[in-house]
């Protein structure tokens, strides 16, 4: 079981291919996961909202978990694998978690409640009956999809509870990590990948990062650098990533890194589930621009 003490780095939200018909492509995620083993991540998150999780089924994120730790198997590297369990229902996310657990995972990652806009006490209480389920919970506050901005005493409740061991913060700034950070307070990992290095200066022990699909090594770095204290350097490796991060997000993830990973023959399509989209011609050729190999 993850602890506090090891959620720090980089944990790669995976992709999850799907062939022409849609249909779940293990032997592309085989590829990219083995890929991803290549660097030195810190972690491996399997039905993230990178991972497409609206629309993949349980049934689907076993055959995904269970490929992930055939991979780890096979490479001899044992990294912990968190299994994104969060939905808007308290029943359905207990359950979800129930079932990581018994698939092995390490942690489960749990959303705030989307859509129905749960008062925050209700917030609380959500992440408190997830992580008496004993498999380790870390919260993940995205208030611009869930369309729910909670509270700094919120969070703090959330984090003293017993089973969350931290929180994916993608709320957009500085402000929630701040407030954190005034006191002790459990691992926060970066969501904003645009935000990545500013925040591990602030305070923050990682990311969860979609951008880190692509180029992980300089990710890698990026973190290595700032544990250092090397921030000139660190800040130096870190703007030779801010382009590629912009036109990652300049349309819906994972649309891009899917076309991406394509081109670089990680993934045999860059086929999305309705109503995501693959990207538009016109983000196909500024990423050629990008990078040139594509155009070749």
């Amino acid at each position: 079981m993850l602890q506090e003490r090891d959620l720090h780095g980089i944990y790669a939200p995976v992709i999850t291919p799907f062939l022409p018909n849609e249909e779940l492509d293990l032997d592309s995620y085989r590829k990219h996961v083995q890929e991803l083993l290549n660097h030195n991540i810190h972690g491996l998150i399997v039905n993230g909202t990178t991972g497409e999780s609206p629309t993949v089924s349980w049934e689907e994120v076993a055959q995904l978990v269970q490929v992930t730790k055939e991979v780890l198997r096979e490479s001899g590297k044992q990294l912990p694998l968190v299994v994104g369990t969060g939905t808007n229902s308290t029943a359905s996310t207990v359950k979800r978690t129930e079932l990581a657990g018994e698939l092995g995972a390490d942690a489960v990652l749990v959303v705030t409640p989307y859509y129905n806009r749960p008062p925050q006490a209700g917030v609380i209480e959500h992440y408190r009956r997830a992580a008496q389920v004993g498999v380790p919970v870390i919260a993940y506050e995205i208030p611009h999809r869930t369309g729910l901005r909670l509270a700094a005493d919120t969070i703090k409740a959330v984090l003293d509870l017993d089973g969350v061991i931290g929180i994916k913060d993608s709320t957009g700034s500085l402000d929630l990590l701040s407030e954190l950070t005034k006191g002790d307070t459990k691992p926060v990992l970066c969501g904003d990948d645009i935000l990545f290095l500013s925040m591990l200066q602030h305070g923050a022990t990682g990311g969860i990062l979609a951008s880190s699909m692509i180029q992980t090594e300089v990710f890698v770095q990026v973190y290595e650098l700032a544990k250092q204290g090397e921030f000139d350097q660190a800040q130096k490796t870190f703007d030779s990533l801010v382009p590629m991060i912009q036109k990652l997000f300049q349309e819906s993830n994972p649309a891009p890194i899917k076309w991406i990973l394509t081109q670089q023959g990680i993934l045999s399509s860059d086929t999305l589930r309705l109503p995501m989209n693959p990207i538009s011609q016109g983000l196909q050729q500024e990423l050629k621009e990008l990078f040139p190999a594509f155009a070749q």
